[in-house]
């Protein structure tokens, strides 16, 4: 378990975490899938995928029923974001979803909107799971927290 749990949010207003976890809530409403968002101020790696998948497995985001949790990874000061999906999600959708997803969110922080870049990262994430894993409710819970992590 990773000691980050429990810092504070020093990167949103709260009423932009709010519209962040409402679109990961909203976005697992339709689907059996899992979304997470992790943001920190430096990526300890060079490259933000192997950071990305430090924290995918450090949260234990592999253990989900279907194997469809996906991790938006974010480190403001440091400039890097990258996506790490398990490998259903990701066979169903190909790399060229991710790779596309990443360069709208890089669209939306070039204009200084890290959240809505978030938020509509979510909400896109949400709409591929719901096409690959649709909600099922009498099999489907939600699996992993919603609320946003942060680090350091």
């Amino acid at each position: 378990m990773f000691s980050f749990f429990k810092r504070k949010n020093k990167f949103f207003s709260d009423e932009e975490q709010h519209h962040i976890v409402e679109a990961i809530r909203e976005a697992e409403r339709q689907t059996s899938g899992e979304v997470r968002v992790f943001v920190e101020s430096h990526c300890r790696f060079m490259d933000a995928i192997d950071r990305a998948a430090e924290i995918f497995f450090g949260l234990e985001m592999d253990h989900t029923q279907d194997r469809n949790a996906v991790l938006v990874y974010v480190a403001t000061v440091d400039h890097q974001l990258a996506i790490f999906a398990d490998e259903q999600i990701h066979l169903r959708t190909g790399q060229d979803y991710w790779n596309t997803e990443v360069e709208q969110m890089i669209t939306d922080f070039n204009r200084d909107n890290l959240a809505e870049g978030i938020r509509h990262c979510v909400e896109d994430i949400g709409l591929a799971l719901r096409t690959h894993f649709p909600y099922n409710k009498d099999t489907d819970k939600n699996e992993l927290p919603d609320e946003i992590v942060f680090g350091k």
